[in-house]
């Protein structure tokens, strides 16, 4: 019979110890994880270690000495020439063009009721009766030679003045216009009024004057007979 030796024992189980090791270390192993490779750092320059070179101390440079110029003789300096001035001429004041003056204005007024007008000559400063108006021209001019507008222009007063009647007090008169009038342009500066309408014609001398002037604001001949036609 077979006799089991109890000294082989600790040898039997050391080398079912290796097999199983072994087995352990063929099995094989997983392969590490891929990884993106880092870029790589900037090499950084170290100041080299040693001893510091000292600077040279500066150059004493001397100052030049300077230059003496010598001084040029007055027999040599030739003297400026002289600038002539030019004359001075006195400009004439430039004339100052005047409008030109007349002593007549000619007048043109409207009844807006009766559709009646008429055109008459008012001398200046002296008053003029037309109805129940009265006008008065103070000052009638023409336009200069260098305006661009060859207009006339009348500073006219104009006052609203009925008749007076027999056994009747005579009423105050009322100013129904004051101001400029212009020919070529009588919407300028209107008279408003409301049954007479009044526009100035032109300017001229008092040569044929129809009108004649009325101190007391009496109605001339030609207004008159026009008035008696009402």
């Amino acid at each position: 019979m077979f006799r089991f030796n109890s000294a082989l024992t600790p040898v039997l189980v050391g080398a079912a110890t290796l097999a199983g090791a072994g087995q352990v270390l063929a099995q094989p192993q997983p392969a590490p994880p891929m990884t993106t490779p880092s870029p790589a750092a900037p090499a950084i320059s170290l100041p080299p270690t040693g001893p510091v070179a000292e600077e040279a101390p500066p150059i004493d440079v001397p100052t030049p000495a300077p230059i003496l110029v010598p001084p040029i003789p007055e027999k040599e300096v030739a003297p400026a020439p002289a600038t002539e001035k030019a004359p001075s001429v006195a400009k004439a004041p430039e004339a100052v063009v005047r409008r030109t003056r007349y002593d007549v204005a000619i007048l043109q007024a409207i009844d807006k009721i009766t559709a009646e007008s008429l055109r008459f000559a008012a001398p200046v400063g002296r008053p003029v009766r037309y109805k129940g108006l009265v006008f008065t021209v103070r000052a009638c001019e023409r336009a200069a030679p260098d305006e661009p507008v060859n207009d006339s222009i009348a500073f006219v007063t104009v006052e609203s003045q009925p008749r007076p009647e027999p056994g009747r007090p005579t009423p105050a008169p009322r100013q129904a216009f004051r101001g400029w009038m212009y020919a070529s342009s009588p919407g300028l500066n209107p008279m408003e009024h409301a049954v007479y309408d009044a526009w100035l014609i032109s300017c001229r001398t008092a040569t044929a004057v129809s009108a004649p002037a009325l101190p007391n604001a009496a109605p001339s001949t030609s207004i008159a007979a026009s008035s008696a036609r009402r």
